[in-house]
């Protein structure tokens, strides 16, 4: 999908400084980054496959800091080249970056903000768009991250626009991707880009993988919100509204509790977590829809009022935009993946609503439920940011299994935004 972008027609004329090539593709390794991330444009640029119809690439390996590198496993790398060698890149890859909370070397900073300047591409895969912020290169641009990273983009580099739901941004002369996965669908994009559909089709039959996706993010959402709001009074705000979903009220509701106009809790809530309150409200009601779906035998008109929908079409349409299905088609492709009698994936007719607020980790939890008051604490609000993650765990496999059963539908997300490119 195509985007507005003020920096796209200007970064479509730059010229490349003359000791640069097209051809040639730096990838910037720093000690600590996830092998897996690391070796996507490795594998994607550093391989000749001309037999197979692919134009080759010139890679440079650069370490982005003093060596060796050490990496997943406890491995170590030893780059064959220096930032030095940023100078000969048409196009600079920053594949990961090892912690989103500590700053990237200045010197490396250094070479990617001259390398931009002189016309290189530069590309950040999953976390690395961190490391593109830090230069300054997403400022007033569009970008995305790995979903569970955004909001931490979002409030360290406000003047970024984050959105969490693309699996790739492509601004012209600077592209992000989300995590992992992502970085594979970006890195055949820029293929494409140069070099046509049949090039990047070849490339992607080689790595037997997908030439090109539909849909974004947006099925693997974790629709909690980030730890760090645990001590921000708002958490108590945010706590209540997950104990009271099945309840009907609105953003101003919200604010009413925080003792904030309607403009200030909409600003101090978009700061701290990179999303504006009705989408991140709508999102847990959703969220709160897809459980009932799979939990209970509730019709669909009953879970739109236990979900706080005023209307059983509000459901369908929020449901359809953000899953792209409809709840009751939802409800089947869940079941047909899931064991319908005796085990953790049985449905069970639920006699109230699901207290979907987030619960505390394993080393806490009881063999029983934990009482909803016991939420609304401090501790609750600390454990916001984990919520989908305790999904995750145990024998039933829900995350999984929403997972699965969205996939079933990915290609009737039309209306959802998918990966975004300049023109």
């Amino acid at each position: 999908m195509s985007h507005d972008s003020t920096t796209a027609p200007e970064a479509a004329a730059r010229k490349l400084a003359g000791r640069r090539r097209r051809e040639i593709v730096a990838v910037l390794l720093f000690s600590g980054g996830p092998i897996f991330e690391s070796s996507i444009p490795l594998s994607v640029f550093g391989i000749d496959r001309q037999d197979a119809g692919v134009p080759r690439y010139r890679l440079l390996v650069c370490a982005g800091e003093e060596g060796p590198l050490r990496t997943t496993g406890g491995l170590e790398l030893t780059a064959p080249h220096g930032l030095e060698a940023i100078s000969r890149a048409g196009t600079v890859v920053v594949p990961a970056w090892r912690s989103i909370t500590s700053p990237p070397p200045e010197e490396a900073l250094d070479a990617i903000r001259r390398a931009h300047e002189e016309g290189a591409r530069i590309v950040g895969l999953c976390t690395g768009a961190f490391v593109l912020a830090a230069a300054g290169l997403l400022d007033g641009r569009p970008a995305t991250t790995h979903w569970m990273y955004a909001p931490t983009l979002a409030k360290r580099y406000p003047s970024v626009h984050v959105d969490p739901r693309e699996l790739f941004v492509d601004d012209g002369d600077v592209l992000t991707s989300a995590g992992t996965a992502a970085g594979i669908d970006l890195c055949l994009h820029i293929v494409r880009t140069d070099h046509g559909n049949e090039a990047a089709g070849a490339l992607a039959r080689r790595l037997v993988v997908p030439p090109r996706r539909s849909g974004g993010q947006e099925r693997y959402l974790d629709r909690s919100l980030p730890e760090e709001i645990g001590a921000d009074p708002l958490a108590e705000v945010v706590a209540w509204a997950l104990e009271h979903l099945h309840e009907q009220f609105d953003v101003e509701t919200l604010a009413a509790r925080a003792y904030m106009s309607r403009r200030t809790f909409d600003r101090r809530f978009r700061s701290l977590t990179g999303s504006a309150p009705l989408q991140w409200l709508i999102t847990q009601r959703v969220l709160q829809a897809q459980r009932l779906l799979e939990t209970s035998d509730y019709s669909v008109d009953e879970v739109a009022g236990r979900c706080g929908f005023r209307s059983p079409v509000a459901l369908r349409g929020h449901f359809r935009r953000q899953l792209g299905s409809s709840p009751a088609a939802y409800r089947a492709a869940y079941r047909a993946r899931r064991p319908q009698a005796g085990d953790s994936g049985a449905v069970v007719k639920a006699d109230r609503p699901l207290d979907l607020a987030p619960v505390p980790g394993p080393e806490a939890a009881g063999p029983g439920p934990v009482p909803a008051q016991s939420r609304r604490t401090a501790a609750a609000a600390h454990t916001l940011g984990a919520a989908a993650a305790s999904m995750q765990t145990g024998p039933s496999g829900h995350a999984e299994g929403v997972k699965q059963a969205s996939e079933a539908f990915a290609q009737g997300r039309a209306s959802l935004p998918g990966p975004r490119s300049a023109p």
